[in-house]
């Protein structure tokens, strides 16, 4: 038995008002600015932000010999602006049909849906964020890319 955690929790306070930082996580042009880990990009971020809507996310890096990219697909469960953001997320394919984890290279086990948590919170105008991502382990690449991808959300709230 693991003592791992199934999900990846992060933590952040950001010098930033609250509505700033929602829309980095609601508008898809200011998505794609910040999202994914370092060296990749967002071509694609379809995002009907309402409960029952759903997203489409492409993560793509150039490699010397080919462009290798990454599809998720989810629904929003709540959207509650500017404190409570829950979304599902899936591995897919450019159509967005759900495509299982374990065919993406993922290990056994894995959920082919996830959920991620975001609450923002005003702390006399700046932002204090909890992001969870139930069923990517701690520890993980899952783990390190989103690390990598708040940091990039941080230094883009810093610079505006």
């Amino acid at each position: 038995m693991s003592d791992q955690q199934d999900w990846v929790k992060i933590q952040r306070e950001f010098d930033a008002p609250i509505e700033t930082v929602w829309q980095m996580w609601t508008d898809p042009a200011m998505f794609q600015k910040w999202y994914g880990p370092n060296g990749m990009t967002i071509p694609v971020a379809e995002m009907d932000v309402v409960v029952g809507g759903t997203r489409k996310i492409c993560m793509e890096m150039q490699m010397p010999d080919r462009t290798m990219t990454m599809w998720f697909t989810g629904v929003y469960k709540e959207v509650n602006s500017p404190t409570r953001l829950v979304y599902t997320e899936s591995m897919c394919d450019e159509n967005g049909t759900i495509i299982p984890a374990e065919a993406m290279g993922m290990p056994p086990g894995h959920p082919d849906i996830t959920e991620v948590i975001v609450e923002l919170s005003d702390n006399d105008g700046k932002t204090a964020m909890t992001m969870v991502h139930v069923g990517v382990p701690a520890g993980t690449a899952g783990e390190g890319g989103w690390v990598q991808a708040i940091d990039k959300l941080g230094t883009m709230l810093a610079q505006s």
